[in-house]
């Protein structure tokens, strides 16, 4: 009889440890930290209300929190969110993209280009970044290296959707 008793006892807890972990109140507690896999869905606003990205309609973005997948702004933004929790943030480019670059603005042959490309266009260089064409003028075009987002101030909404 005590043996059965013990194994009920042995039963009864695990069953409390996995209610614990499991239980919709502990993990509405769990708050995100550096290291945590996390889900968000954004939308991502110039100080002019302009939106240039949102995660609507696509999966939420996922992501290491205090790793360089994300801009530095977006690692700060979620320590201590939880699960649910919704809040909008204004980054400045130190915590975005960096300031805007003057050094990273060049010229090169406009016969070093593909013909087709014009003002406006975007090419990618050997390196994998990408170079927007500033300004073609006679034979000599303008690039610039400087992120699209470069030296601006970023407002990000922000809601979590999981920590993993």
């Amino acid at each position: 009889m005590k043996k059965a008793s013990m194994t009920r006892s042995v039963w009864f807890l695990a069953l409390i440890a996995v209610l614990l972990v499991t239980s919709p109140v502990w993990a509405e507690d769990r708050t995100v930290k550096e290291g945590d896999v996390i889900e968000i869905h954004y939308t991502g606003k110039l100080k002019d209300d302009t939106v240039f990205d949102k995660s609507e309609g696509r999966d939420p973005l996922k992501f290491t929190v205090g790793t360089e997948q994300i801009i530095s702004g977006m690692n700060k933004a979620v320590m201590g969110m939880k699960v649910g929790e919704s809040k909008t943030v204004t980054m400045v480019p130190d915590e975005a993209y960096g300031p805007y670059n003057d050094k990273l603005v060049f010229q090169i042959e406009k016969s070093k280009l593909p013909p087709q490309v014009q003002s406006g266009s975007q090419l990618m260089d050997g390196q994998g970044n990408i170079v927007t064409v500033k300004d073609i003028q006679g034979e000599m075009a303008t690039l610039d290296a400087n992120h699209m987002l470069a030296g601006k101030t970023l407002i990000f909404d922000i809601k979590l959707v999981s920590i993993q």
